[in-house]
C-alpha cells in the first residue's frame, strides 16, 4: 500500500477533527474525549501532545491524501501506540500499513495497545502487527459514557 508518514500539521487538524467526531467511530474507540464536538478540548490535546517530546503523533497519507493518524505515549510507564483513521476509508488497510509503518519508527519495546474489546477491526489490526492479548480490563469510557471492557495487546521485542 502507498503510505507515507510525516509529521501532523495544522492544516491537518479540522480533517481530524471531523474524523474524532464520526459517532460510529467514537462508539468503536470508546476512550476519547466525553464531548467529541468540543474544538476548544479538541486543540488543547492536540497542542499538548504536540509540544510534548515524549508523544509522537505523525499524519499518514495514502496516495498523497491525509487519510489517518498514528503515534505512540507513555502511560504508567509503558509505551502505547494509537491510530484513528478517517471513518470513511476503514476496511482498505490503511491502519494495518500504518501501524506497520510506524513500527520502524517507533523502536520502542515492548509496546502496548488498548482497545475497546468490541472494536475487532483495531483487534485484528494489532494481530496483524504481532501484538498479542495480554489481558482485559473494565474502564470508563468518556466517549461512550459508560464502563467498557478493555483488551490489552502487547509487542515484544
Amino acid at each position: 500500500m502507498d503510505i507515507r508518514l510525516r509529521g501532523l500539521v495544522d492544516d491537518d487538524l479540522d480533517r481530524l477533527f471531523t474524523w474524532e467526531q464520526d459517532p460510529a467511530a467514537v462508539a468503536l474507540a470508546a476512550f476519547t474525549r466525553s464531548d467529541p464536538s468540543d474544538r476548544a478540548a479538541f486543540d488543547e490535546h492536540y497542542a499538548r501532545i504536540r509540544s510534548d517530546p515524549s508523544c509522537t503523533v505523525l499524519a499518514v497519507e495514502h496516495a498523497g491524501t491525509f487519510v489517518a493518524t498514528v503515534g505512540s505515549f507513555t502511560m504508567d510507564g509503558e509505551r502505547e501506540v494509537t491510530y484513528w483513521v478517517d471513518p470513511d476509508r476503514w476496511g482498505r488497510g490503511i491502519a494495518s500499513a500504518a501501524l506497520t509503518a510506524f513500527l520502524e519508527v517507533e523502536r520502542e519495546r515492548p509496546l502496548v495497545a488498548r482497545v475497546a474489546a468490541h472494536n475487532v477491526g483495531s483487534a485484528t489490526v494489532l494481530r496483524r502487527a504481532g501484538f498479542v492479548e495480554v489481558g482485559r480490563e473494565t474502564s470508563y469510557a468518556p466517549g461512550v459514557g459508560a464502563d467498557v471492557e478493555e483488551q490489552v495487546f502487547r509487542l515484544a521485542g
